[in-house]
């Protein structure tokens, strides 16, 4: 009888006679098989394939071995359980098959704990070696898993079997340890490279931006434009930073290196545009952030999220809620729990109390968007700073997760502020000590002033008495300024930076000044 399988063009299996070994069958079918596998289109076909391989061939044949990799790959595409049964029927797998399945369970969000197990028994079992192509899979699994003991020891094995210098595998070590907050491991591992891509300090210059040290990145970017022209992974990152600096002459200045030296693909790039939007919104900029959002050839939802969120950032709510109109009429994107931030942010800020409690119920009514912690705390504080504190503390005591500081810190400014009673603020305070383990210099502050406007002098006298024994100290105010591309940091009281004196000397001419204009 002869076998064949439904492939176009179908290939003629050789049948296995009783003139015929099955040591010539194996070695004849198994060309035949490889070329039916380039054919093959589904599972259906690859299973006929595995079927006639277990017929027509030899279990331990090298050339069966090649061919069983083969299939594992494919199925490990289409069929990821079917891929792990086979591999399970394979007596010694080797180092092709091992990675091949360590890869296919670390591509999928919910299978890549199996990628660091099935990474364990290659290691325990020995039958095939771990190479250069197996553990950026691995390292690629516990970064997404946060797995730092796992990650360590899979750097452990990497340097054991000798690819410590890996480029490849560096880069995977950078990105795990900066995943699980270990940013000197992975500034470490970048030191130590012998050879570095661009991905290399695409990878670690991101790291930085992620720990908020945006300084260190850009000093990282410059020493790269030395040896690679930045791409749109790099630029994105030095945008962040300038973000993050409030450093608007260096952020135009990556704007305009795009506008000038990059390709079109790149200049229309989403991803990279966004980060511009919101740069110039964090900036304080937000005729260009407008511009840029404008011009865009094609925007996704962060792109609205971002313009929006930057103009209620700012206090521009007719703005933002224009944008917010402009995205549901266009109807493509649907907003989501961020975009409800924005807006109920815009409210937030201008006061809009009635605006403010219709979109809350547009969010949960018309768009199914259950509200999270920040779209209560956008109404909350919005209530409590109308006044309506009543209503503010009903919603507290009704929301279905329990209030964060935040919340409280919010309806206790606003006690202050509205002159309400001194036990709700005094309840207000409790709850805040309470969450933040009774050190907060702030809480103190306010409620001493809630003490202060009842007249309550004595209270108010040993809430600051309190705040001295406790060695309790209220946070000195900060502010940035850039100045030709450097941003610089001042604190209250503060004498560390390098012009100090000169400051103070600007600052007591001033004072003359003021004091001549008003006596």
């Amino acid at each position: 009888m002869e076998l064949a399988i439904k492939l176009s063009p179908p290939p003629q299996i050789v049948s296995v006679s009783n003139n015929t070994s099955k040591s010539d069958v194996s070695y004849n079918n198994h060309s035949l098989l490889v070329s039916s596998l380039s054919h093959c289109k589904d599972m259906s076909q690859l299973k006929q394939i595995h079927a006639l391989t277990l017929r027509t061939t030899l279990p331990h044949h090298y050339n069966t071995l090649f061919l069983y990799g083969k299939i594992l790959k494919f199925a490990s595409f289409a069929d990821l359980d079917y891929a792990y049964r086979v591999f399970e029927h394979i007596e010694n797998p080797d180092s092709f098959m091992w990675n091949t399945l360590i890869s296919a369970f670390s591509r999928n969000v919910d299978t890549k704990e199996q990628a660091i197990k099935l990474f364990r028994r290659m290691v325990e079992q020995a039958s095939a070696l771990p190479n250069k192509r197996t553990f950026p899979s691995v390292l690629k699994a516990c970064s997404y898993l946060f797995a730092l003991s796992e990650g360590k020891q899979a750097h452990a094995q990497g340097i054991k079997h000798g690819f410590g210098s890996d480029v490849y595998i560096s880069n995977s070590l950078i990105h795990l340890y900066a995943s699980c907050g270990c940013l000197d491991l992975a500034e470490k591992v970048f030191e130590n490279m012998l050879e570095r891509s661009m991905v290399s300090w695409n990878v670690i210059i991101d790291a930085f931006v992620q720990f908020g040290e945006f300084t260190s990145a850009l000093k990282l970017f410059g020493q790269m434009q030395n040896l690679f022209e930045p791409d749109g992974y790099t630029l994105q990152s030095i945008i962040s930073a300038c973000a993050g600096l409030g450093a608007l002459s260096l952020g135009m200045w990556v704007h305009a290196y795009i506008l000038k030296n990059c390709d079109s693909g790149l200049v229309s790039d989403v991803l990279v545009n966004n980060s511009l939007v919101e740069m110039y919104c964090k900036c304080g900029s937000l005729e260009l952030a407008q511009q840029v959002f404008e011009r865009m050839p094609k925007r996704d939802l962060t792109s609205w999220n971002s313009i929006i969120l930057g103009f209620a950032m700012h206090g521009k709510a007719e703005a933002a809620l224009e944008y917010f109109d402009s995205l549901v009429e266009e109807g493509r994107i649907l907003p989501n729990s961020v975009t409800f931030v924005g807006v109920l942010s815009a409210c937030n800020h201008r006061g809009l109390v009635r605006e403010g409690r219709e979109f809350f119920d547009v969010m949960i009514k018309d768009y199914k968007i259950l509200p999270v912690l920040e779209h209560y705390g956008c109404l909350i504080d919005l209530l409590a700073r109308a006044g309506h504190i009543d209503e503010a503390l009903d919603l507290v005591s009704n929301m279905p997760m329990k209030p964060d500081v935040v919340i409280w810190r919010s309806l206790l400014d606003s006690c202050c502020k509205k002159n309400a009673s001194v036990e709700l603020s005094e309840e207000v305070a409790k709850q805040i000590l309470q969450s933040e383990g009774g050190i907060c210099s702030g809480v103190y502050v306010l409620l001493s002033r809630v003490y202060a406007s009842a007249s309550r002098w004595n209270d108010a006298r040993l809430i600051r008495k309190l705040m001295t024994d406790e060695g309790i100290t209220k946070e000195p105010g900060c502010s940035l300024i850039e100045i030709d591309g450097i941003a610089h940091e001042f604190s209250a009281g503060d004498t560390s930076h390098p012009q100090t004196k000169e400051i103070y000397g600007v600052l007591d001419v001033m004072m003359k000044d003021w004091s001549l204009l008003f006596p």
